[in-house]
Order: C-alpha cells, then structure tokens, then sequence
C-alpha cells in the first residue's frame, strides 16, 4: 500500500487542529476550558512581557476566545496545573508531574537555571529559609529586602531570590499560585500532596519517553527532528522513539505531496484523515498568536511548516528591528499571513497597533480585511479597549480600515 501524501496545507490544518486553532471555539469557554486546553497543547509557556496580554493568556484566547483571566490563575492555585521548567518556564498539567520530577531530584544540568555551587555555599542560609517557609508559609521574593539598588539583570537577584529559585528548580519548593504575576514558593509536599517517590517516581528514560508522546500529539503533525524541542530535550534517541510509536501504530507515516519530505501523523487526527486525503480539511480560524505559542515558539519549525520567518524583536536594538517590539503572528484560515507590533494603553482604554505586515506572498480580500479587523475586535475588547488605532500601516489596510475604529462587537460572538 502506498504511503499516504499531503498538500503542506492540509499537514498545516492537520497541526492547527492538534493544537486547537483550526476553528473558532465552539461554545462559550468555562474554567475548565483553560485546564483542557492546557492538556492539549502539554505546555502552556510562561512569560512576563506585558506590552498586550501576558503570554499565556493571550496563548489561551487565540484558542477559547473571550474568557475570565482569572481562570488560569485559580487553576493554579488549585494545584489543576503546576509550574515548572519544560519548553522554558511553563504551566503544567498536574498529571504530567511525574515527567518532570526525575529532573528535580538531578538538576545539575540545568544550565542558569540551578547552580549546585551556589547551594553549596548557600546550604545554611537556604535550609533556613526551608525552615521559615514551612513554620511560616508560603513567601514570595519581594517578601525580602533589596540589598543591592543597582541591581541590573537576573544574574544580580538578591540572595533570597536565588536561594526561592534554587530550591524551585530542584523540586523542594514549588509555586503555589501568582500574585500580580508573581511567584508564590511553597513546600512541594504542599502544593503536590500525596506525591510519594517510592510510589510514584518513574525513570528519566520513561519520563522522556511520555514527553515525546506529549510532544507527537500536541504537534499532531511533525517531522522526526522537530520533537525534542517542545521538552527542550537533549540527547534524545529519536529515531528509536519513532519505531516505538510506530510499532505501537501510535503515528502514521506521510509525505509531504511532490516530494520524499516524511512527516508523521498523530492517531489522534486519524478521524480527519479521510478529509485529508480528499484534500478537504478546511482552517477557518483568524486571531492572533503570542510570540510564545507552541504554533510559532520553534522558529525552525514555524519556517518549515508556515514559509514564517519570525523572530521576537524586544530584545534586539530599536534600530534594528524590522517588525517591532513585540509583534505578533496573524493566523488566518491555516496560514501566518503577516504580524501586527501591538500594545495595550490600559489607562486609555485603547489598543495601538504601531505597525501591520503582510507576507510578501499574501493577499487579503476585502472579505479577509474584514475578518481580521473582527478578529482584532474581539482581541481589543476582551482587553478592556474601546478603541483601536493603528498608526502605521499597509496602504490597503489603510484605505480598508483607516486610522482607527470604535469596537462593534457582535453580542456573543466568540472566537
């Protein structure tokens, strides 16, 4: 039987609905919409840059639509997912902590993240600060006081800081909820209780072996080398995994059409194939996406599978950025088709999109204009803005749109 090919588009719709940006959401999203959600996607990025939504919100709107940020901090706070070092910092399924636990009790090579120099020489003043915590509660590092003013960087936390982030990498402490985004340490006996090691430990290799699997479906559709990287795992036997899942006929093998290109399917999908194969599976989905979506968060991976050549430019000279700050990829109906530099004025109630791009290959439609300006909307609105304003853009985004415009949101209208 001859292997199965796939337009790139169909293998993009097939990855978008893994991740749950395929079509707009169904139905009015609840609190248990966001833990969910979560789980599909295995990892839920972390991080503080709040120019519009902090990362991970943003990364749950583009997927449930409007919703009550305060889900995601109660999920944590009721231990439904935790926090930990996976992609990079991320939110976690609680169920998946077992895969993490065997890096806690091992974290010597965890880079910046944990140095056993600095516990070493710290151990008195550390295990003290154990002792408070579990005589006195959970604390957070701004309960300390700076020392040092002229502090610049991470690596010139105040000691306290580095102790909490030390015990934090290796498991003794975890956070047990956010506070203005910031982190709240606890005892790990508290925040995961009934966790026991003798009965629930497994070893490093089964824990990277149930990440792959996270990864494969989560991806849905994949190229062998792109797995590693949503764990950030090193060292990883792939071509030995993918024989595994394939034995287990856990994913399928594909071509990509008109060419020797092999990708995977997720058996997930399987339901879909037959409208793959009739090159039938249709994206509808129009939203933005954080830079820190699993969608874009590999670049490689967004380049090979989107032509998306993307890169976060907040941390490159203003001189030398090409598309902003912080600018943030567009989908449309299965394609990255351009990136708008946004930013929330909280106090004015007001959305400024500083520039627009379109790919150099795209072409909106007056009906596609119109998409994305509802889409925006609905982003704007479920910021708190009233207005949009865009300061900069294309000439026909200009003439479509003009300078700015007064939300018209449809009542109920989700996605």
């Amino acid at each position: 039987m001859s292997e199965l090919s796939l337009s790139l588009n169909t293998l993009r719709n097939l990855h978008l609905y893994a991740q749950g940006l395929a079509e707009p959401y169904q139905r009015k999203a609840t609190a248990s919409d966001v833990v969910d959600c979560i789980r599909q996607m295995s990892l839920l990025q972390i991080d503080t840059i709040n120019v519009v939504a902090r990362s991970p919100y943003l990364v749950l709107f583009s997927r449930l639509g409007e919703y009550q940020n305060h889900w995601l901090d109660d999920a944590l706070r009721n231990g439904e997912i935790f926090e930990y070092w996976a992609h990079e910092a991320c939110f976690i399924p609680r169920e998946d902590y077992s895969l993490v636990r065997p890096q806690m009790l091992a974290p010597d090579n965890m880079g910046w993240k944990y140095s056993k120099e600095w516990h070493d020489e710290h151990r008195q003043a550390i295990d003290a600060l154990l002792v408070h915590i579990r005589q006195y509660g959970p604390v957070k590092a701004a309960d300390f006081n700076v020392r040092n003013k002229k502090t610049s960087g991470w690596w010139e936390w105040k000691p306290e800081k580095r102790h909490l982030e030390t015990l934090f990498s290796c498991g003794e402490l975890m956070v047990k909820a956010r506070e203005n985004f910031h982190r709240i340490y606890d005892l790990a006996e508290r925040v995961i209780p009934g966790w026991n090691d003798e009965v629930h430990y497994i070893s490093p290799e089964l824990a990277r072996q149930r990440m792959i699997i996270n990864s494969a479906r989560s991806l849905g559709v994949f190229k062998a080398q792109w797995l590693p990287d949503y764990y950030r795992l090193k060292k990883i036997d792939i071509k030995t995994m993918i024989a595994q899942m394939l034995d287990r006929q856990e994913i399928t093998p594909v071509l990509l059409a008109g060419t020797q290109e092999r990708y995977y399917v997720h058996h997930s999908l399987h339901s879909l194939l037959e409208k793959a194969r009739a090159e039938a599976l249709i994206a509808t989905h129009t939203t933005l996406l954080s830079p820190f979506d699993p969608v874009v968060w590999d670049r490689r991976r967004a380049l090979e599978l989107f032509n998306f050549d993307y890169r976060l430019e907040c941390y490159t000279p203003e001189a030398k950025r090409n598309f902003g700050y912080f600018s943030l990829p567009i989908l449309q109906q299965g394609a990255l088709v351009g990136r708008v530099d946004a930013k929330v004025h909280r106090k004015e109630n007001v959305l400024e999109l500083k520039s627009c791009y379109q790919e150099t290959d795209v072409k909106f439609s007056d009906k596609k204009l119109n998409e994305l300006k509802k889409s925006i909307s609905r982003f704007a609105a479920w910021q708190q803005a009233t207005q949009v304003v865009v300061r900069n853009q294309l000439e026909s985004w200009r003439h479509y749109w003009g300078e700015g415009w007064r939300l018209d949101i449809v009542e109920g209208e989700n996605g």
